[in-house]
């Protein structure tokens, strides 16, 4: 099997952070880190060479296939911010809530934090990851 290239690093996330060129971007980077810390109550991580993660669980499906992957995440990818949501009951309808966005099966992309209600991704974030939690309870 191939090696998961998605896994904890020790890079700085701060630094990470830090390095964002565009000032709009790494502002949002920065409230985004404040509010899943909030939520998760784990320290921000690297996950690979551009996701800043949260706490972590161990999943492993039907198939085989298994893997560590963190609790809540995002990511500055281009012009767009990356926020990681898996499913969870009654996400459509907060996504519906949200505000200026499009979505991915895991993915919600947001260009700035200002086109979203903060309350709704706060909420949406801690549905993922309380759900992520009961499916899979077995700790890292």
């Amino acid at each position: 099997m191939a090696e998961l290239q998605t896994k904890p690093t020790k890079v700085s996330a701060a630094r990470h952070i830090g390095a964002i060129a565009n000032d709009e971007q790494r502002r949002d980077a920065k409230a985004l880190v404040a509010l899943m810390r909030r939520v998760t109550k784990h320290k921000p991580t690297m996950w690979g060479p551009s996701m800043v993660g949260f706490g972590s669980y161990h999943y492993k499906y039907a198939s085989g296939h298994e893997g560590d992957s963190a609790l809540a995440a995002f990511a500055v990818r281009g012009r767009e911010i990356v926020v990681y949501i898996l499913g969870f009951k009654g996400r459509d309808a907060l996504l519906a809530k949200l505000g200026k966005h499009r979505t991915g099966n895991v993915c919600v992309y947001i260009k700035r934090l200002a086109d979203v209600d903060l309350k709704v991704l706060e909420t949406m974030i801690g549905r993922s990851v309380a759900d992520t939690k009961r499916r899979y309870p077995k700790p890292r």
